[in-house]
């Protein structure tokens, strides 16, 4: 069991952050079979490209870095916010001084893949970073950016659902629904079944949480340079993972209120912003803008201002149409 000792101080510097590099790593391990594996239709759509990667690029020299347990962190640094991108990560990624990537290749690159002479060449080349941090960026481009506005609303919804329950329930109660392994437990956080065991002070740093869409169960950093953190999956990562084929159609829903709305009103089951709902749903905004408009006006949702944004989410009526179609 891995246990985090939090104090108030603690709880008042936690904050969400999103990471886009973590989840490419994260990505690259399930296709090459280090990872949970991807549902069918998407390594059926991905595999190709990453086997091409793999043969025209000097992707196999970042994956001879990459374990089930984890990877080095120059290829994933810490992210600093919500509004983390993959050129904030590349940028830091391509700032790394080569010292430090070879004393992390050394600590990483222990298994078979480390010794083909291919990926060799690369890991004791001077221009090691650059050319690592380009397969990156290739691989991010061909098998990540497309679907990246998607994934990251989800993410992004998560923390709008976790802040919501901090403010009604308090932090205690938003810990343990991360993940049924954790548990608040006198003053501290519990993790049950984890492979590290011990315990660690926050030391009045506090924790970074990260919701993420690939990672299987929880995964942490406890060493510098991140602050430590805990990684969860995100909510609705369960309905984007399923085979596309085994997802129920809202047939009912739809031929009362048509199928986009009745997609934006399944999509409600945690308050949502307009561009939130644009990009999980792959909808353009202002269509996304009209519809909500008339769900609005038809009684079936309510809109809030938060912070800067304004979230929607269904009325008792909304509720109790959906509960009747579903």
């Amino acid at each position: 069991m891995l246990r985090f000792e939090v104090s108030v101080e603690d709880l008042l510097r936690s904050r969400f952050a999103l990471s886009p590099a973590m989840d490419l790593c994260l990505l690259l391990r399930s296709l090459a079979g280090q990872n949970r594996p991807l549902p069918r239709s998407w390594a059926t759509r991905l595999m190709p490209a990453f086997e091409r990667l793999r043969r025209e690029t000097e992707l196999n020299a970042a994956l001879a870095l990459q374990t089930p347990q984890g990877g080095p962190n120059f290829v994933a640094p810490p992210p600093r916010g919500l509004n983390q991108t993959w050129a904030d990560d590349l940028a830091l990624i391509r700032a790394t001084p080569l010292e430090a990537a070879r004393h992390e290749f050394a600590a990483t690159a222990t298994g078979p893949s480390a010794r083909d002479p291919r990926v060799r060449a690369v890991l004791d080349s001077p221009d090691a970073v650059s050319r690592i941090a380009e397969a990156m960026d290739q691989a991010w481009h061909e098998l990540l950016a497309t679907d990246w506005p998607q994934l990251r609303a989800i993410c992004e919804r998560d923390v709008v659902h976790r802040v919501g329950v901090i403010g009604e329930h308090g932090w205690a109660t938003t810990i343990e629904s991360l993940h049924p392994s954790i548990t608040w437990q006198a003053g501290g956080i519990e993790i049950g079944h984890f492979p590290q065991v011990g315990t660690v002070r926050l030391a009045g740093d506090g924790l970074l949480l990260i919701p993420s869409v690939f990672v299987g169960n929880v995964a942490a950093h406890l060493e510098d340079p991140w602050p430590r953190t805990l990684v969860y999956p995100a909510r609705g990562t369960a309905a984007l993972w399923s085979e596309q084929e085994t997802v129920p159609q809202p047939d009912a829903l739809t031929a009362l209120v048509g199928r986009a709305r009745a997609r934006l009103l399944l999509a409600l089951d945690d308050p949502a912003s307009t561009s939130h709902l644009a990009r999980s749903l792959a909808m353009a905004p202002g269509a996304v803008g009209d519809h909500l408009a008339i769900l609005r006006g038809a009684g079936l949702l309510v809109r809030a201002r938060s912070g800067r944004s304004v979230l929607y989410r269904r009325t008792p009526l909304g509720e109790a149409l959906v509960a009747g179609a579903g």
